[in-house]
């Protein structure tokens, strides 16, 4: 397996349009896309920056994983997001070397397949994996 890019760099808050009056206001980037993502209780807005992104995340109700990162740790770095080419090839290599993985499947995400790896395996950062559509790439 070998990672394509850093797709993007997802970053927790409270308040998206709070967010986005730093990020977009102040630092002048642009919002690409902003998609709810329902199964992860999660808005999340894309802000690109060169070949990569910014993801800022935030939390539909008081239920779901961003909510509990944000209750325990606050705002802040949630996760680092690789592009890979076959992401169903990339989690049977990582899971047999024992990489220990929070999906062994991977699932829809905000901008293709999805899956994330856990902390314990990578030094205690969130890496996600995401394999994006054809027609998707930046």
């Amino acid at each position: 397996m070998k990672p394509k890019r850093v797709d993007h760099i997802a970053i927790a808050v409270r308040d998206l349009e709070s967010a986005l009056a730093f990020f977009r206001d102040r630092l002048g980037l642009e919002v690409e896309q902003v998609a709810t993502v329902e199964r992860d209780r999660v808005r999340v807005a894309f802000l690109p920056v060169g070949e990569t992104c910014l993801e800022l995340l935030e939390p539909l109700g008081d239920d779901g994983p961003v909510a509990r990162f944000l209750e325990r740790r606050g705002e802040g770095l949630h996760h680092i997001c690789l592009e890979v080419d076959d992401i169903s090839a990339a989690l049977g290599e990582l899971g047999a070397v024992g990489v220990e993985l929070i999906d062994r499947e991977p699932r829809p995400g905000a901008e293709g397949l999805v899956a994330f790896i856990h902390p314990r395996s990578s030094r205690g950062v969130l890496l996600e994996l995401v394999q994006k559509p054809e027609d998707m790439g930046r």
